[in-house]
């Protein structure tokens, strides 16, 4: 596919779904290697088995040199985020594996970032240049998806 062909604007704009799997889902996976180990007790293998990543991955979030440290810092000051975080963190600890439940609160948390609009934040913060007409347009994709 063409770059013209790729989005709805000259510039190759990153898709939300592209956003979540490059900036808020490792950033979520930070959060949850971190509080699996620390509040949990769990070991840095049994986190990545749960996690579906790599223990040195593991290892690089809870040293802060994996993620990005801003945006996980975002995300720790969202008290609906960290609810969620919390609630999959309780599950995972218990049950060491990704049960339906669990699934289904991952799900509920990228949405709520996405019909929060917080997904739109994330990317201005990674394209400074993008067209408002788009933003305005997809912002209104967004929210309608949630009714």
């Amino acid at each position: 596919m063409e770059k013209s062909q790729s989005c709805l604007c000259p510039q190759n704009m990153l898709l939300p779904s592209e956003i979540e799997a490059k900036s808020l889902i490792p950033a979520v996976r930070a959060i949850l290697a971190k509080k699996l180990i620390k509040e949990y007790s769990l070991k840095e293998e049994d986190v990545a088995r749960v996690l579906g990543i790599t223990q040195a991955a593991v290892s690089n979030y809870v040293r802060g040199t994996r993620g990005d440290l801003e945006l996980i810092s975002k995300l720790e000051g969202i008290r609906e985020v960290m609810r969620m975080i919390d609630d999959i963190a309780r599950e995972l600890s218990t049950n060491k594996a990704y049960t339906p439940s669990t699934l289904a609160k991952f799900v509920g948390l990228t949405n709520y970032m996405r019909y929060s609009l917080l997904i739109c934040d994330v990317h201005h913060s990674i394209e400074s240049n993008i067209d408002e007409t788009v933003c305005e347009q997809c912002r209104g994709t967004l929210i309608r998806e949630q009714s």
